[in-house]
Order: C-alpha cells, then structure tokens, then sequence
C-alpha cells in the first residue's frame, strides 16, 4: 500500500462527512479547542513556568557539533500587561548548559546575554531576532499566549499522514503575515510537526524552519509536554534536546531571569 493509498484509507476512517461540512475556519476553530484540551485545557493556558532538563544537541551539515547536559527555565508573563520583552515576547528564558551549570544564555525583560565566568555579553541582533521569531511561530507560545491577539487566524488544512501517524493540519495566521503550519494526532491532538518559512537577508532567500515533537508526558496538573524536540533548516537537523524531565508550575525566583548584581558587562 502507498503512502497516498495509506492517507486515504486514513481518512476514511474519519467522519468525513461532518469535516467536509466544516469552513476551513470553523476546522481551525475546532483544532484549536481541542489541541488546547489534549495539552491540558486550562492547567495549559494557565501555566506559569516550564523547566527542561536533559541534554542538547546541535548539528551543522547534520553533523553533530556539540553535546551537552541542558536546562531551559522558561516564565511566561501575562498576556494582559504591557512588557517590553523583545517587541512583544511575553516569556523570559534561562538556558543553561555544561555540567557545572556555568554557562547560560539569558533572555530578560529587555535584554539578551551569553553569561560565563567572564561576564555577560550581549548577544548579537540576529541571534535574538532568531529567538524571537521561532518564539512568535512556536505553537505552545502561540496556544499559551497568543490566542486573543488581534488579528490572529486559524484554518484547518485537511487530514495527512506525518511520521507514520494520522494527522489534521492547521494553519495559524497573525497580524503580520507570519504563518506557521502544524500537524496535529488525530486521536491525540497533541502536535507532531510544525513548520514556517523565515527570510533570510544574508542569503537573500527564505529558509524552511521545522520542529518535530515526541514522546509526550504529563509535566503536572494534566499538561502535556514534549520529552523530544528536534529543529530542522532547509531538511538539515541543528538542534535537539532529549528532555529527561519536564515540570510546569515550578516557584523559579524572578533573580534567575536576571544579571547578578555587578557581573561585568563584555562587549558585544
């Protein structure tokens, strides 16, 4: 059997009369519903924090390129205040790597920072303008901060088959033009795949940015949270965590998303 004969057995499957009754919209508005529910419904929409830890990886070519013990403390702010994170990015973010801990990258309220023994440095503009588009395009940011934004879409795309597993396709739309396409389990409807495209200036050309997420697990009070993420640009793997635990709701203290008092400042 072919993976397109596979697809629509798949869909037969399915109560394809009552999908083919829906708008592409009131699909989208549906996929949402229930992707938010699968995540965790209301401990999802209302978590305050996520803590990561396991181990890093990142590739160049699809070679890799660096292994390393890896935590990723992450606080979301309130969709309701005015912050001025990143124009417009309402999380703070700690990624800390190496097994003494020692070395960081630190995603403030205004700012970003390589932070090691030396001090902290600035990050460069384009590596924040990267975190900052893969944050607005990530569907858990998108789900968990984004929902009443104005001018926000959602369009459901048809039933698909995406590693090995029957999926609904779901489009998201935003204000600015982005758009980020993710496939979703059609008995789980927790999400297995996305993907957007990004201009790149220095190549005067788009890149393809994927993520697959696996082997999801309870993180606590019923959220759903990926043990296994991978990132792929233009087909090639550049990174991937292997996440041992995962736990939302963690008291993480406001200093941990801060520079210690008197580290010194490198240049950029």
């Amino acid at each position: 059997m072919t993976r397109r004969t596979f697809a629509f057995s798949l869909a037969a499957s399915l109560p394809c009369a009552a999908f083919a009754a829906e708008t592409p919209k009131e699909r989208g508005k549906r996929l949402v519903d229930k992707v938010i529910e699968g995540l965790g419904g209301n401990a999802f929409r209302n978590m305050r924090t996520r803590t990561e830890i396991g181990r890093a990886s990142t590739f160049y070519r699809d070679n890799l390129t660096g292994y390393a013990p890896a935590r990723i403390y992450t606080k979301y702010l309130e969709p309701d205040v005015e912050h001025s994170t990143h124009a417009g990015i309402l999380e703070l973010q700690r990624q800390v790597f190496g097994k003494k801990q020692e070395d960081a990258v630190l995603f403030t309220e205004n700012e970003a920072f390589d932070v090691t023994y030396r001090g902290a440095k600035p990050l460069a503009d384009d590596k924040v303008k990267q975190f900052r588009e893969n944050t607005l395009h990530d569907v858990f940011y998108i789900l968990r901060q984004r929902l009443s934004e104005p001018g926000m879409e959602f369009e459901g795309a048809g039933i698909d088959v995406v590693e090995n597993q029957p999926v609904e396709t779901l489009d998201i739309f935003d204000s600015e033009n982005r758009n980020v396409r993710v496939w979703v389990n059609s008995d789980t409807f927790l999400p297995v795949k996305q993907r957007f495209y990004r201009w790149d200036a220095t190549i005067n050309d788009r890149r393809e940015e994927v993520t697959r997420y696996t082997t999801y697990r309870d993180a606590g009070n019923g959220v759903m949270c990926p043990h296994n993420t991978s990132r792929e640009r233009d087909t090639e793997k550049t990174f991937e965590m292997r996440a041992e635990r995962v736990t939302v709701n963690d008291p993480l203290p406001d200093s941990m998303f801060e520079l210690p008092n008197g580290i010194k400042i490198l240049k950029p």
